[in-house]
């Protein structure tokens, strides 16, 4: 059994510096299929671009807890953003991350890491929860604190869902994604490779099927306003492949909008939130 440590929780690794560009966060409005014009034109980030200043940090810190041989069988489980403003060109924004706690059952062991991304003087832009999980390895420990919870409430289904969004995930979605987001994970880019380790084929990024959740709330509920989105949380549950379409639908909660994105009757993203303000 591979050895997964707790040493490292609550540790943050070093600060990553970035600076925003107009033309990058063009280059991934488009790469998401954005339509928000704001986003097109580079005016205001779209909120899921908040993964790109701190991704550097995210696998030294998940891999602080789990060894770094099981890079293969690493899927992204969760991802939880909490907004306090948006990002806007000309930041220069400062990123950490550090493991707050690891789950391990027979099926699969989870990592969750914490970062903060705030501008140069310190403040704040933006948290997430990220949980990476290790398919099919048991890591023989549990420990740390677990990422805040969004389940799904079933009694939402006996009501109409407030409002369902359509999107369509291009056959070059991923090789489009990878370079502006920084995330060159060869189960995205490499039929072959992505087989190997159990897959149909490539795969999308899960940030990218998570941007389109974004946009999709965005329009349909804040005039496409970037500054009103709050939080957003997901569970990626299924693969999304190249080529495929994708449905959102928004339940409204006392909160905020709880979703599910399905392709067909297949469910991809469960246990989704939108909360706006």
């Amino acid at each position: 059994m591979p050895d997964f440590t707790t040493a490292a929780l609550g540790e943050w690794t070093e600060p990553e510096t970035f600076e925003v560009t107009a033309e990058r966060i063009v280059a991934y409005a488009e790469a998401t299929n954005d339509p928000i014009p704001a986003h097109r034109a580079g005016e205001v980030a779209p909120p899921v671009f908040g993964i790109v200043p701190v991704f550097r940090a995210l696998g030294p810190a998940a891999f602080a807890v789990a060894p770094l041989e099981l890079v293969p069988f690493l899927v992204h489980g969760e991802h939880d953003f909490t907004f306090h403003r948006p990002i806007r060109p000309g930041d220069v924004l400062v990123s950490r991350a550090r493991p707050v706690g690891v789950v391990s059952k027979e099926r699969g062991t989870a990592v969750v890491v914490h970062t903060e991304t705030r501008a140069a003087g310190g403040e704040p832009v933006n948290e997430q929860w990220m949980t990476s999980y290790f398919r099919g390895v048991d890591g023989g420990v549990t420990a740390g604190e677990r990422a805040p919870g969004h389940a799904f409430d079933e009694s939402l289904r006996a009501a109409e869902p407030a409002a369902t969004v359509a999107a369509h995930l291009d056959d070059d979605q991923t090789h489009r994604y990878s370079p502006t987001a920084g995330d060159p994970m060869p189960i995205h880019l490499d039929p072959e490779m992505a087989r190997s380790v159990g897959l149909p084929g490539i795969i999308v990024h899960g940030m990218c099927t998570m941007a389109m959740t974004s946009w999709a709330a965005l329009t349909a509920f804040a005039d496409g306003d970037t500054a009103r989105l709050r939080r957003l949380a997901v569970r990626f549950a299924k693969p999304v492949l190249p080529g495929q379409d994708i449905t959102t639908a928004f339940h409204a909660t006392g909160s905020g909008h709880a979703f599910e994105t399905t392709v067909g009757d297949t469910v991809v993203i469960k246990d989704g939130l939108a909360v706006l303000g």
